[in-house]
């Protein structure tokens, strides 16, 4: 994993796959806030890989504050500001970092799902359901389900997976109310999301979403949506031109890395403890063009870059 990069005003705390956090060096103006930098690391198989994909951290970004705009009058979001200057962003990661509201987050992965493939397929397949919700039989990958599902996970460490678990679980961590509060805004925000990107020509067939609750604020105390959201990363975007169930459907995220990771042509064995070996130019170019693809069908616009 490559070093969080160091940042005046600000003093790093955390990296994760993906993210780099920091808190304020100083008390902030907007009160108990962090930084969330999003970097162009990848990550595939539960290892983040050697080789970064170039912009991958601004998609993540602009794209997440795309959506936290169209979603605003559903659920409150932890965004502060994702503007330079003071109190804002440090201009070295303008483009791929917000300032963000701190939150006490649910210790569970909000998963909806409108369509069947990944663990939800497996479970199906094992049982006729996913996380405890009875599916009609027949189904294949990629089959459009009757309506969305609420299909939570716990949350692992890093180099672990989720697991995914019921309602009826997720009731008994956190409580009745936030278990039902979860849920019913991750199927709204599937909903909203789901029309908005089959409008531009791209299903969301599924999408995994946080909450969390920030002490200051003027969302004090609520559910929040945290993270980041509808991303590549955080969800499967399809063709929806290139639709076909029965079969893996393509995709708009990191489906180039996956495929020659576990191809002849990386020589690396999955079962193994060796980590992947670095990408080839020819993945990493197509995967980042996928990444911009994404954004551009699902916003309308280009990714102002550099």
């Amino acid at each position: 994993m490559s070093t969080a990069p160091g940042l005046a005003g600000w003093t790093h705390v955390y990296s994760g796959k993906v993210r780099d956090l920091y808190a304020p060096a100083d008390p902030h103006p907007s009160g108990d806030v962090v930084l969330v930098v999003a970097s162009d690391r990848i990550s595939a198989y539960d290892h983040v890989l050697a080789t970064p994909v170039p912009d991958k951290g601004v998609v993540l970004t602009q794209l997440s504050l795309w959506w936290f705009d169209l979603l605003a009058d559903l659920v409150p979001h932890h965004l502060v500001t994702a503007e330079s200057g003071p109190g804002g962003v440090p201009p070295e990661v303008a483009g791929r970092a917000m300032v963000c509201r701190r939150l006490t987050m649910l210790p569970v992965e909000c998963v909806a799902r409108g369509y069947l493939t990944g663990s939800g397929l497996v479970e199906y397949r094992a049982a006729g359901a996913v996380c405890g919700v009875a599916l009609p039989p027949g189904l294949q990958d990629g089959s459009r389900l009757p309506e969305a599902i609420f299909t939570p996970a716990t949350k692992a460490e890093l180099g672990e997976h989720d697991e995914n678990v019921t309602f009826d679980q997720v009731a008994a961590r956190v409580g009745p109310a936030d278990a039902a509060a979860a849920r019913d805004l991750t199927l709204a925000v599937y909903s909203r999301a789901e029309q908005i990107a089959r409008e531009r020509g791209v299903i969301l067939a599924d999408t995994k979403l946080e909450f969390g609750r920030p002490s200051d604020g003027p969302a004090a105390g609520r559910l929040v949506l945290g993270d980041e959201v509808l991303t590549p990363d955080s969800s499967r975007f399809w063709p929806a031109d290139r639709w076909l169930p029965g079969r893996s459907q393509p995709s708009f995220d990191k489906q180039y890395v996956r495929d020659w990771l576990t191809s002849p042509a990386s020589g690396w064995d999955r079962s193994s403890d060796t980590p992947p070996p670095p990408l080839p130019d020819e993945v990493v170019a197509r995967t980042r063009e996928r990444y911009l693809e994404a954004f551009r069908l699902i916003t309308g616009r280009e990714l102002a870059l550099g």
